[in-house]
């Protein structure tokens, strides 16, 4: 944001940004963290076009820039240190925000709506094997002091594996939850909800942990608890990964949310359907999904590498 707090943003352009977001929450279901990233975005590019143009503007002249403009507001958040990952993010909210003003305003947006972001390598998901995957859940089980806590992290990354569950999901269950049904309700990003099929063995690890617990789970509370009995804090599972991967001599990147990766991964392997894991994952879009197509690719050329006599 601008020095002390003062920016050259007019009155128009704040509340047109604020019922803008509210559209995003109301009709779009965007996620609260998505909410807040594009309003930091948009803020920053409005602060940025009046000061750039020599003050705070109304509405049509926000949405009638030039190409001059574009390029040096890009050129400004890249120098203050903005990668080229974020700075499509941050193009992104603004062509969203510029393009609903535009339709509201009656003006026309090309140059906005037509502009091109940086360029940058989406990062691919880095799944462990399935034999990797079955000892992280072995080990997990095995290394913790009080068989409750040990078969309680065994529980929640089997669900992360055998369900995909993001782990803020998985802890987000409650009592109600248990026993788990054939087939879990789950409230993802942007509380968009899902149908997640439930393995035995998902199953089976759940039900193990609730015998075990000390305390009394109820059907409002959460369905996993730490040790005073609170809400279970995900820093803990993450920690149990942690030690359970060094014994493995497994790479850093084996974390909760690889376990994710891995269910999705192993699906598309044995013949998945994109669109059906797709929804078993919650992605919004398709090409979120689609990197694992180049997981399972990659995978393929390393086994035909090792294994034809002429490779």
């Amino acid at each position: 944001m601008s020095e002390g707090g003062l920016t050259a943003i007019s009155p128009a352009q704040r509340d047109a940004l604020a019922q803008w977001l509210s559209h995003l929450k109301a009709l779009d279901g965007a996620a609260a963290n998505t909410v807040n990233a594009y309003a930091a975005d948009v803020t920053r590019w409005l602060d940025f076009l009046g000061r750039h143009r020599g003050g705070a503007e109304g509405l049509r002249a926000t949405i009638s820039v030039r190409q001059t403009d574009l390029r040096a507001w890009m050129a400004h958040e890249r120098g203050r240190g903005l990668g080229p990952r974020s700075l499509a993010r941050a193009l992104s909210a603004v062509k969203g925000f510029t393009g609903w003003l535009a339709e509201r305003e009656g003006v026309d947006a090309t140059v906005v709506l037509s502009a091109r972001g940086p360029k940058y390598k989406r990062k691919l998901p880095r799944p462990l094997s399935e034999d990797a995957a079955r000892e992280m859940i072995e080990t997990v089980d095995a290394q913790a002091r009080e068989d409750w806590i040990a078969a309680r992290d065994a529980a929640v990354v089997t669900l992360l594996y055998g369900c995909g569950l993001r782990i803020s999901e998985a802890l987000g269950l409650t009592g109600a939850a248990h026993p788990l049904p054939e087939v879990l309700r789950i409230t993802g990003k942007g509380d968009k909800t899902r149908l997640v099929p439930v393995i035995p063995a998902a199953r089976a690890a759940v039900d193990r942990y609730v015998a075990l617990v000390p305390f009394k789970i109820t059907r409002d509370g959460p369905l996993f608890v730490g040790a005073r009995g609170g809400p279970l804090n995900p820093r803990l599972i993450a920690k149990a990964m942690e030690q359970a991967r060094a014994r493995l001599g497994l790479p850093a990147t084996a974390t909760p949310h690889a376990m994710r990766h891995s269910f999705a991964t192993h699906l598309l392997s044995a013949g998945g359907d994109l669109r059906a894991i797709q929804e078993l994952l919650g992605h919004a879009s398709l090409s979120t999904t689609q990197a694992y197509t180049a997981v399972d690719a990659a995978r393929l050329m390393e086994v035909y590498e090792k294994a034809h006599p002429r490779a």
